[in-house]
């Protein structure tokens, strides 16, 4: 994950700087998609291992 990070900080640096050609554009595109299947995967687990321990409902006031 580390190093998905820093090639898409890398890739953003050049973006912003000289810009990117067609096959970094799409190396980008790729790694950001990567980076938000794992992020939600890791989220997702996350959230399945949360047990609730209140069995009444609460009131929200």
């Amino acid at each position: 994950m580390d190093k998905l990070i820093a090639r898409i900080n890398e890739l953003s640096r050049k973006s912003k700087t000289v810009g990117l050609s067609e096959t970094e554009l799409a190396e980008r595109d790729k790694l950001r998609k990567q980076y938000l299947e794992v992020f939600k995967g890791n989220f997702r687990r996350q959230l399945d291992s949360i047990e609730f321990t209140d069995e009444k409902p609460r009131k929200l006031h």
